[in-house]
């Protein structure tokens, strides 16, 4: 089996003084990465600041023989995004992998959400990952390449009181396909990652190299940071797809559509015929997952073109 490395690259990961980022910090310079451990040091609503977080962190990795910078700019606006990525150049002289992990939760649900709760979500989570990815991106063109891991959630599936995180978290998709498709040509890879972790967040920290009793859920942080290793690799052979990890698990997920209903030629489909032909557009048997839109419209319009 390869050995995976990271000598001479140098990495962001935002979010890095606690729980999941700070697993991620910690492998990647293990594995031989400088890194920048971003973290305002916020409460998890999004509230307040502390430099300790991100100190500690990289002064963990600093001890363990690594090389790492303590960073606590604020990834929500383009100032703090563009302040992160001028940190790795001050430091390391370079910036090969971003890994955006920022984030924040204020739980609730329709009708009680209003607009200041999605927007905050919106700031860090979308915004945050957009402005520190926007800033490496002249870099990384520059270099012939670059590696961004943005953190969706298997929240954006929906629960009835995190709207506004499943909102935030379901739109990185979008920035992370299209960016995977103007990175191509430059050596750029974009992917997700989906942690299935027991951070504060979720309710609470789970203790690290602890084995659960039998029967009981066990899902530390370090169980998601391979995936994002791997992702953040020079070898990673994937981008723009979302990968769920945690719990000794590893899964993909994926946006696929179905071969549906075709209504047939010279007549104008009504309503009465999506309805009797409902079972064949949810029919689940055959699908198709697409790579990007044009992959998708070719497809869904084959039919169009004699195909």
């Amino acid at each position: 089996m390869s050995t995976y490395d990271f000598a001479g690259r140098v990495a962001i990961v935002t979010g890095a003084g606690r729980g999941i980022g700070r697993a991620h910090a910690r492998l990647l310079a293990e594995r031989g990465a400088k890194v920048v451990v971003n973290d305002l040091g916020g409460s998890m609503e999004g509230t307040g600041t502390d430099e300790g977080p991100a100190d500690s962190v990289a002064a963990e990795i600093r001890a363990a023989g690594g090389e790492a910078v303590a960073d606590t700019h604020d990834v929500s606006s383009p100032e703090g995004g563009e302040a992160i990525v001028a940190t790795a150049l001050k430091e390391f002289d370079r910036i090969d992998i971003v890994v955006n992990n920022a984030g924040i939760i204020r739980y609730a649900g329709l009708p009680d959400v209003d607009l200041g709760n999605l927007e905050a979500h919106i700031a860090v989570h979308l915004l945050g990952s957009f402005n520190t990815t926007r800033a490496a991106w002249p870099h990384f063109v520059e270099q012939g390449y670059g590696r961004v891991v943005l953190t969706t959630s298997t929240g954006l599936l929906g629960l009835e009181n995190n709207l506004s995180y499943a909102t935030a978290k379901s739109a990185l998709i979008g920035l992370a396909r299209s960016a995977k498709l103007a990175g191509a040509k430059h050596g750029i890879k974009v992917n997700l990652i989906a942690p299935a972790a027991q951070t504060r967040m979720a309710g609470g920290e789970a203790p690290s190299g602890v084995r659960p009793e039998p029967g009981q859920p066990h899902m530390p942080s370090e169980a998601v940071a391979p995936m994002v290793a791997f992702l953040a690799h020079e070898d990673c052979p994937v981008s723009g797809e979302i990968y769920v990890a945690g719990a000794d698990r590893f899964s993909r997920l994926f946006i696929a559509s179905t071969e549906g209903y075709v209504h047939p030629a010279g007549g104008t489909p009504t309503i009465e015929d999506v309805a009797a032909n409902w079972d064949a557009i949810n029919d689940e048997t055959d699908y198709t997952v697409p790579a990007d839109l044009m992959a998708w419209s070719g497809t869904f319009l084959a039919h169009q073109f004699g195909q």
